[in-house]
């Protein structure tokens, strides 16, 4: 089998980052709550968490995977921060 795969950062169940894609919680949403709703959200897409890397207290990326469809590729781009010097 093939797989694809994503990296997410948590902050403390306060920001996830997933190439630049911020997601927070909701108003008087408990971190808790948060954290359910956005992995339900990538696990409705097929994603399922296979590793867990605490780089701080607080912090840590999240590796998911799902299997690669049939004849699809891996997307092997580089997502890049935006330069502040480049206009």
């Amino acid at each position: 089998m093939r797989w694809e795969y994503k990296v997410v950062f948590v902050e403390a169940w306060q920001r996830v980052s997933v190439e630049g894609q911020e997601s927070y919680p909701e108003a008087g949403e408990r971190n808790t709550g948060f954290a359910r709703r956005f992995l339900n959200g990538l696990g409705a897409d097929g994603w399922e968490v296979c590793g867990v890397q605490a780089v701080m207290p607080g912090r840590s990326y999240l590796l998911l995977k799902r299997p690669l469809a049939d004849g699809a590729e891996p997307d092997l781009s580089v997502s890049r921060r935006p330069n502040p010097n480049v206009p």
